[in-house]
């Protein structure tokens, strides 16, 4: 017989699993083996030692190590991050500047002599008019502040982009926990589907068993002993994929998770039991107070106006001030010869005023109110979307509430007419097909209900991502 290692146990390392499929291509040669075989000796290849036991992942901490790891999540704090220093760059344009200005200029003398303001004519004139001295000191703290109406608006406009962005980080945020919520459920459906092939495994396994026992005593036909094999090797079939999908969920879900997304986890067993519906009501109370799709939509559109009138703000003047404080003389000193006080200031005010740019500002004030008219309409279509999305996320959700208690009543159904169909098989009143019949029918009972559990805690999440509550 051809051993062959199945991992059944929640959590078991990967490891176990890689080393079946070295084994799997000798299975056809072989004997059956029961699921039942396989069970047994997997269970005793799981370690008994503390340190090897996987570690334990309950929802919320599945949720904040994805927010850790997940690079769109990551993008989009930095574009909240980068919209706020806009707007803090917005803030500083619309403030006083002020700067340091030193600077030494020495220019070639013309061989003549000129006063250079200083109360004196025995200095050398400089060739380049522009410059008063041959050699000059500046040493100044010069202050600018510009005044104009497209500022003001541009600062209005990064306020409403600051808005939006945040709005996009919840936006981001909460898709990403609706992807953990359905990646972690995923886990948890497929692991019970591994609980309940293994189950059915050893149902099969034990309804072998039986059959050959009463085929000893010449109490059924040798067809029973052949259907209850098929039976019990599709069962491991079953269990196989069984295996490989509840494999395949935990590695989706550790790679949101852990660096190494082969790291061996559990699911919190708590996190199984469904959280109760809220009412519509408050559903629809709580998506209208913070939902952040439609708030991104209305700071889109704050900021579309804002960029209208800074567009519109450029036909207007804009005012200059400029102040001035140091030195700037022909000597590095506060005092010049014969008591010339070199220290002081200068002040200067201006004005300018667009006179003609070939219709450029024009054009950039219908540029900008295409884009006011685009974001009232994106603003239109999110808000019709947020009334169709609660309509139906609660309605998903609502429906999937409902079903649960009718999948746990057939799953209690299921077991009862299983035992029920196996004591009359046992007594001669029922055939092998009945009991096969009643073993799948607890097993598509079982199966229904994980993915019930699973279909309502998406759909929870979905509607939770619309009223703020995750």
């Amino acid at each position: 017989m051809i051993e062959r290692d199945l991992a059944l146990v929640w959590g078991l390392p990967i490891a176990v699993a890689m080393s079946l499929a070295a084994a799997s291509s000798g299975l056809a040669q072989g004997p059956f083996v029961s699921p039942t075989t396989i069970l047994s000796s997997s269970n005793a290849a799981v370690p008994s030692d503390d340190a090897a036991q996987p570690l334990v992942i309950t929802l919320e901490e599945a949720i904040r190590r994805a927010l850790v790891n997940d690079p769109a999540y990551a993008a989009s704090v930095a574009e909240n991050g980068s919209a706020r220093l806009d707007h803090s760059l917005a803030r500083s344009a619309l403030l006083p500047q002020a700067s340091f200005h030193g600077q030494y200029l020495f220019t070639q003398p013309n061989g003549s002599r000129n006063q250079a303001g200083q109360g004196v004519s025995a200095q050398p004139a400089p060739r380049f008019i522009a410059n008063n001295a041959i050699r000059e000191y500046a040493s100044q703290i010069l202050a600018t502040e510009t005044i104009s109406a497209a500022n003001i608006a541009d600062y209005g406009r990064t306020a409403a982009l600051a808005a939006r962005a945040q709005a996009d980080l919840e936006v981001s945020r909460r898709g990403l926990i609706v992807t953990v919520v359905s990646e972690y459920f995923e886990v948890v459906a497929a692991r019970q589907k591994l609980s309940v092939a293994a189950r059915a495994a050893r149902e099969a396994d034990a309804f072998v068993e039986l059959t050959k026992k009463l085929e000893a005593g010449r109490e059924v036909a040798h067809a029973d002993v052949v259907k209850a094999s098929l039976e019990a090797q599709q069962r491991g079939r079953e269990l196989e994929d069984a295996q490989l999908e509840a494999e395949k969920a935990s590695l989706h879900l550790g790679t949101l998770l852990f660096p190494d997304p082969r790291t061996a986890f559990q699911t919190a067993d708590s996190a199984v039991v469904p959280p109760p519906l809220p009412s519509r009501d408050d559903a629809q109370a709580a998506a209208g107070r913070g939902n952040p799709d439609l708030r991104s939509a209305l700071e889109a559109v704050r900021a579309s106006k804002s960029e209208v009138s800074a567009s519109r703000a450029a036909y207007l003047p804009a005012l200059s001030f400029n102040y001035i404080y140091g030195i700037d003389a022909p000597q590095f000193a506060i005092n010049g010869p014969e008591g010339v006080h070199n220290l002081g200031y200068s002040a200067s005010a201006g004005i300018d005023v667009p006179l003609w740019d070939w219709f450029a500002i024009h054009d950039r004030v219908k540029q900008s109110e295409l884009h006011e008219k685009a974001a009232q309409v994106v603003l239109t279509s999110t808000q019709r979307q947020l009334v169709a999305q609660l309509e139906e996320y609660y309605n998903e959700a609502s429906v999937a509430d409902r079903q649960l208690a009718s999948l746990d009543a057939s799953v209690s159904t299921a077991q009862d007419s299983l035992g029920l169909t196996k004591l009359r098989y046992s007594a001669g009143e029922a055939t092998a097909l009945e009991v096969v019949d009643a073993q799948n029918a607890l097993t598509i009972a079982e199966d229904a209900h994980a993915n019930g559990v699973l279909r309502y805690r998406v759909a929870l999440a979905n509607l939770q991502t619309l009223t703020g509550a995750l």
